[in-house]
């Protein structure tokens, strides 16, 4: 996505007019303008000169964002740095200092305040100081008259123009009142000419222009704190590092830095680029990037990321990743992106928009007649126009979604959650299921001792020791979860002899001259006869979704350790917190159905998937989208293109790049309880978008009947345009505080999750727990014999999923719609087995 700062931009009509422009291009595939950051998103062929040839020709300004110029410069937040503030402020002060000079001219005799003796026998001069005051005021705000005049020269008049027409009416109809009073004072009717002070607007005029100044100065204001989470991550970015060069160490700006170069960090300094640890050890604060205030202890080999800091040891470190490409730099990209793209609710916002400013001028060039056709003067007329043109607010409605985008997006990165784009933000709270990949999502992803069980006569540690003689010269990672708990209980063992693998899956050894053997219970069973106890021991961890080991020395057993990848702490409470909500989980994996059942049953999944190859993911996934929408949660290379194949893919932060690349959501905690809380911020984010867009639409639905005096004849409501402009002012400004409020959230809390019940999804359920049909198989051998029958019934459509056994000789399949005996008979026969019967 190439992205553009655009200038002159003032309100939602102006979004709309360069999107429409832009998108008519051709090559362009995808435009979306954010009013919230002056800037556009531009996907596709077009080049960047037709891009801003085609902004300049609608009336506003483009520059293409250079990202090596922004990284390159020595504060990369002054992109983000709030411009608008300090020019509104300084026209505000200059606007009120005029204005309060022209109240007391013209509202002072209201207020009992004293007026020098000429002005009050003279009503002209009177006329004529309150002209130049008011004109002052048009001057300090001129920035209005030319954006609403562009506007019309370019055929898209947006609220500058309402503003301008409405201040520029009020001035013009008090000018020619200005003449006929001096017509009448130079014909001596001086009644008539003090009567003409009443059709003064001077007052209206210049206020219009100070209180919408002081509207856009707060809007600017609130604006500018929305952008803050991401102002700063940049803050966050180190501005020197010190290498190693020529032996010495050296402190160079941050650009200065390369892949491959050496840098070292001291305890209390920020970790200047990504790199991989060479020497030393130290806790290392990574709260900037994951949310996460536990410092995460580091060591030789392990990787480090910019901005983060080292609370204790020296580290000596190569760069791996410099400039762009580093970790920091990249969740900086993201969430500018997101800020760059429009999500589908906003679609509706900008149709309106796109008509509403040519609909209003209508309904106030209406207004005027209607009252000169009832009969009431051409002041009074002018004045319900002018108050339609100034109350009138296009820019809450063209507010109402991205700024609440910019904010949950910013809640979201400060707790280690990124939303790529909009979208992914505003639909993440749309789904129906949930799947969730075992190892390493639902589990930690690396096998882990979870019971140690010793012989008759033989202690835990004797247990341990012999095992670790034997497994420590192995590399398979249940031999290094056996190293690793005898390392946490500080266990020592000798070495070995003579260690070999053996076909089986089973290890032996010589150890002082006696042979020690360890392996699965199958391989030990060959070696010598295990008692029924020790047997159903084995069966029951298994049973479990755990891998019992046992161990021989000199033909006597010593005991079983068993071995698992553990589930995550965090895991039951997260699927908890998912179902409260109403959402189905299932659990996709590859492991066997009775290890996958086990430890579904642990997490509390609603349903289990197993036997699952890992091009089978994708699939499955599409299969599930007839039951709602589907976000998939994976870490893997394996899971990338079930991740794109979901309407919302997450991927675990310290999982595969790949896998990152094709998510929507990047949990960079890699916790799971980060899933239910990226799914509350974005339930929180929609409810405030549609709080905001319903204020937007009701503010515009009463406001503009009220201005232009329906409401008069039924109870006397009469809108004076100064109150109209101030209403306008405050309208955006309750937009943008609304949407502020999304700060206050603690997206963990779970006390206030309701649960959406989703009648398609509980009736699919329901039509499959009723539609299953129960096939008995001959022929079926062994695991892969079930994977290429499970695999061709779960292949054709309107199968949902098939459980099959080879143990058994059958495949239960649930359905979605019916499908005959005889096609699944055909679809498992074709694979070369026999189908004796099928039930139901």
């Amino acid at each position: 996505m190439k992205q553009y700062d655009i200038t002159g931009m003032s309100c939602a009509a102006c979004s709309a007019r360069v999107e429409k422009a832009v998108s008519s291009l051709p090559g362009v595939e995808s435009c979306s303008v954010s009013l919230l950051t002056n800037s556009m998103g531009v996907e596709g062929s077009a080049s960047p000169e037709e891009i801003i040839a085609a902004v300049e020709n609608a009336g506003y300004g483009a520059a293409e964002k250079s990202a090596s110029a922004a990284s390159s410069a020595p504060n990369p937040e002054d992109a983000l740095k709030d411009r608008d503030t300090p020019v509104l402020r300084k026209r505000l002060f200059a606007s009120l200092g005029f204005l309060i000079v022209l109240m007391y001219f013209s509202m002072g005799h209201m207020w009992g305040l004293p007026m020098p003796g000429v002005i009050e026998e003279n009503p002209v001069a009177l006329g004529l100081i309150q002209l130049l005051l008011s004109a002052a005021v048009m001057i300090v705000n001129q920035k209005f008259f030319i954006s609403g005049l562009k506007g019309v020269l370019h055929k898209a008049p947006n609220m500058d123009t309402l503003v301008a027409m409405g201040s520029s009416a009020a001035f013009l109809y008090s000018t020619a009142a200005l003449f006929r009073m001096s017509h009448y004072q130079a014909m001596g009717q001086m009644a008539e000419a003090h009567h003409m002070v009443h059709e003064f607007y001077f007052e209206a005029a210049a206020m219009i222009l100070a209180l919408i100044t002081v509207g856009k100065m707060l809007e600017a204001r609130s604006k500018g704190k929305t952008t803050d989470a991401l102002r700063s991550l940049m803050k966050l970015a180190p501005k020197t590092a010190t290498v190693i060069r020529n032996g010495k160490e050296t402190e160079v700006p941050i650009e200065q830095v390369h892949k491959g170069d050496i840098f070292t960090v001291r305890p209390g300094e920020h970790i200047p680029v990504d790199g991989v640890i060479l020497e030393g050890e130290a806790a290392v604060d990574e709260s900037a990037l994951t949310g996460e205030s536990i410092p995460v202890d580091k060591a030789a080999g392990d990787g480090v990321s910019a901005a983060t800091v080292n609370r204790s040891g020296f580290l000596r470190c190569e760069a791996t990743r410099v400039g762009q490409d580093t970790t920091l730099s990249q969740i900086i990209q993201m969430v500018s992106d997101a800020a760059a793209t429009k999500a589908p609710i906003a679609k509706v916002a900008d149709k309106v928009s796109g008509v509403f400013v040519p609909a209003v001028i209508s309904i106030a060039l209406v207004t005027i007649v209607c009252w000169l056709l009832a009969g009431h003067s051409f002041g009074f007329a002018i004045a319900r126009g002018i108050s339609v043109l100034v109350i009138s607010c296009p820019c809450a409605l063209g507010l109402a979604t991205p700024v609440a985008i910019m904010v949950g997006n910013g809640k979201g990165a400060k707790n280690g959650i990124l939303f790529k784009t909009a979208v992914s933000l505003e639909e993440a709270g749309k789904m129906d299921v949930v799947v969730l990949d075992k190892t390493g999502t639902i589990t930690q992803g690396t096998p882990a001792v979870t019971d140690m069980l010793p012989a008759e006569g033989v202690t835990e540690q004797a247990l341990l020791v012999y095992a670790l003689a034997l497994e420590k010269k192995s590399e398979h990672p249940l031999a290094k979860a056996i190293v690793a708990k005898a390392g946490q209980l500080g266990v020592e063992a000798p070495d070995a002899q003579q260690f070999k693998i053996l076909p089986g899956n089973g290890l032996t050894a010589v150890l002082d001259g006696k042979v020690l053997l360890g392996g699965s219970l199958k391989f030990i069973a060959s070696q010598v006869t295990l008692s029924d106890h020790i047997r159903r021991e084995a069966q029951s961890l298994a049973e479990a979704g755990k891998t019992p080991l046992l161990f021989l020395y000199d033909g006597k057993l010593l005991g079983i350790i068993a071995v698992a990848d553990i589930i995550r702490q965090d895991s039951p409470e997260a699927i908890r917190q998912l179902q409260n909500m109403g959402i189905r989980v299932v659990m996709l994996t590859g492991d066997n159905a009775r290890t996958a059942s086990a430890i579904g049953k642990l997490a509390g999944v609603d349903e289990v998937i197993a036997d699952v190859l890992p091009d089978g993911k994708e699939a499955v996934v599409r299969r599930l989208q007839s039951q709602g929408k589907v976000a998939m949660v994976g870490d893997g290379i394996n899971d990338a293109p079930a991740l794109t194949r979901a309407d919302i893919g997450i991927a675990i932060g310290a999982g595969a790049d790949v896998a990152v690349d094709a998510a929507d959501i990047v949990l960079m905690k890699s916790r799971l309880l980060d899933v239910p809380a990226a799914i509350r911020l974005s339930r929180r984010t929609l409810r405030n978008i549609h709080e905001n867009l319903f204020w937007a639409f009701f503010y515009n639905a009463i406001g503009i009947p009220l201005a232009a005096g329906a409401f008069i004849f039924l109870n006397g409501w009469e809108m004076n345009p100064m109150f109209g402009a101030a209403a306008m002012s405050l309208s955006s400004f309750c937009v943008v505080s609304n949407a502020l409020r999304l700060n206050l959230v603690n997206i963990f809390d779970s006390k206030r999750d309701k649960k959406i019940h989703h009648k398609h999804h509980e009736n699919q359920i329901q039509e499959e727990k009723t539609m299953k049909k129960t096939m008995h198989i001959e022929g079926m051998m062994c695991p892969h014999c079930e994977g290429r029958v499970k695999n061709a019934l779960e292949g054709l459509e309107n199968v949902a999923s098939a459980e099959v056994s080879h143990k058994d000789g059958t495949a239960v399949v649930t359905l979605t719609a019916e499908v005959s005996s005889e096609v699944l008979t055909k679809a498992v026969t074709d694979q070369g087995y026999t189908v004796t019967s099928v039930e139901g």
